[in-house]
């Protein structure tokens, strides 16, 4: 049966029992060079961290699967780019192996050319069921495998990148976003709230952690929310972060995400409230 059906507790083993066999992965360095100075916020981290991500990318690289769409050939270096914003959430949690176990769910990551659409359906007020297009440059699926449209991902980082006809705000990565809801799904159907370490932020336990957390978050959602309606209703000034965060807590989230690893210093300009909670998140093993 192959690795993607497996269920859930089976595809663990099997990644612990394909570590433990396999040979300690490795990314070739001058690959791993030209994909750092390709991303100007993979550029920034210092060596000591690019060194721990390399490793965590190439650990990453043995245990998914990539295809390409539409005949799309995938290169080493996509899989590597992909690779190395995939897993700089998870660069400080400590132990390369059990940090990628957030990723256990899926093995496969599906590479298009360009933007993907998916069939949808909504049912309106009156009960009405309308199908319709959505044009997506990735989605994360519960349990299920990554998409990504490749010029997103190639566009990382840099302001109003226009890859391929894709136009992208600055602060962004398409593969941070959908690899963040990965994480949020961790504790059931993503809501903007993940999975929170034990003692999180000095909280006695989850129900007080998961408390703060969205004592912190709501507001700022309703807030930013606000502030889009503002924008494209009344013709007011757009917000800095990728007004797409304001379609659900959730989305908020993943692109609040986005911008913390892209745009650091920006973010903490725009959302000092929420600064100390992704710290306390992201740097749990620190």
């Amino acid at each position: 049966m192959p690795a993607a059906l497996l269920p859930h507790a089976l595809r663990r083993l099997a990644n612990r029992v394909r570590a433990t066999l396999a040979p300690v992965p490795d990314i070739d360095v001058p690959l791993w060079l030209q994909t750092v100075r390709r991303y100007p916020f993979l550029a920034r981290l210092s060596a000591e961290e690019q060194s721990k991500l390399r490793a965590l990318s190439a650990l990453f690289l043995q245990r998914k699967e990539f295809t390409g769409a539409h005949g799309f050939e995938v290169t080493d270096a996509m899989a590597v780019a992909i690779a190395a914003q995939a897993c700089l959430p998870l660069l400080h949690w400590g132990d390369p192996a059990r940090a990628l176990a957030w990723y256990d769910d899926f093995v496969g990551i599906v590479v298009h050319p360009g933007e993907a659409l998916a069939r949808r359906q909504a049912v309106d007020e009156a009960g009405v069921v309308h199908d319709y297009d959505e044009v997506l440059l990735g989605e994360a699926m519960e349990r299920g495998p990554v998409m990504l449209s490749w010029p997103a991902v190639d566009g990382a980082g840099r302001p109003l990148a226009h890859a391929a006809g894709i136009a992208q705000a600055s602060g962004t990565s398409v593969v941070i976003h959908e690899f963040v809801h990965k994480l949020d799904m961790q504790g059931g159907h993503a809501d903007g709230c993940p999975p929170l370490p034990a003692g999180f932020m000095g909280a006695r336990d989850t129900r007080e952690a998961r408390t703060r957390w969205r004592d912190a978050w709501a507001p700022a959602y309703d807030a930013f929310r606000e502030k889009v309606i503002i924008a494209e209703r009344f013709g007011g000034e757009r917000p800095w972060l990728d007004s797409y965060g304001a379609t659900a807590p959730a989305e908020f989230f993943a692109v609040a995400c986005e911008a913390y690893f892209v745009s650091r210093e920006r973010f903490a300009e725009e959302f000092p409230t929420l600064m100390p909670l992704l710290d306390a998140f992201f740097r749990t093993g620190d």
